[in-house]
This record gives structure tokens, C-alpha cells and sequence, in this order.
């Protein structure tokens, strides 16, 4: 990996303007979030030292989001939605899993819970993990 050469003079001018510094709140997240869009609005016309100070605000944006935006764990009826769709399956494609059209329907509405040994069949069709359907 070749080292990019910075001029300090010129990434030290980019640095007072933006003042990066441990992101805390939302509010300096999103002011950072517009700098790194103006940056990269430049595309390939960008500096050395602009790519520098890029990749600093990046590292520090995604640390913030890494802290404060944890995504929380799908339902097992999201994790059923979801495949349903990436798989480009019906309601009437998993019928033979729950054994019959009215069960099958009253689950892919979320008027039932998946039951275990569901799970265990959803599992072994989608070749995921059980415990996502439990």
C-alpha cells in the first residue's frame, strides 16, 4: 500500500474548519455527516489531504453509530417476511411446512407464533439457524 503524501499546512486548514473530535451527540453526528457528503460530492477531484480528513470523520461517524444506533433483533416473523420475499415465495409455498392453508395464513399474518417444530422445518427449508423463528 503506497502512503498518500499530506501537506500539514493543508490538512491542518481542513482540520480547523471541520474540528473533528469524538462524536457525542446526534447533532454532531449529522454535522459531520454534511462535511464527509460535501467531501465525497467531489468524487475522484479530491485532495490527499480532503481523503485524510474523509476517512477520519468516517472512522469517527462510525464509531458514534456503532455505540448509539444498535439494530434491534428481528421477530421471527420478520425473519419469515423477509425470506419470503428474498426468496420470492407465497403464503401458498409454505403450506406443506405448516400443514395447512389456515395455519399457514394465521402465522404469515402474525395471528400465531411459530411453533418449534415450525421453526425446526422453516430451518431446514430456508438452511438458516432455528432459533431465528424462536
Amino acid at each position: 500500500m503506497i502512503a498518500v503524501q499530506v501537506d500539514p499546512k493543508k490538512y491542518a486548514s481542513l482540520l480547523s474548519m471541520a474540528l473533528p473530535a469524538v462524536i457525542e451527540t446526534e447533532e454532531q453526528n449529522e454535522h459531520y455527516l454534511e462535511i464527509v457528503e460535501d467531501l465525497m460530492s467531489k468524487g475522484e477531484s479530491l485532495s490527499s489531504e480532503e481523503e485524510t480528513l474523509l476517512k477520519l470523520l468516517s472512522h469517527l461517524i462510525e464509531d458514534f453509530e456503532r455505540r448509539y444506533y444498535k439494530p434491534r433483533r428481528a421477530t421471527p416473523l420478520e425473519v419469515l417476511q423477509e425470506l419470503m420475499a428474498a426468496n420470492d415465495l407465497r403464503q401458498a409455498d409454505l403450506v406443506p411446512i405448516f400443514g395447512s392453508k389456515g395455519i399457514t395464513s394465521e402465522v404469515v399474518n402474525g395471528k400465531r407464533g411459530i411453533s418449534k417444530a415450525q421453526a425446526k422445518a422453516l430451518a431446514e427449508y430456508f438452511h438458516v439457524a432455528p432459533s431465528v423463528f424462536i
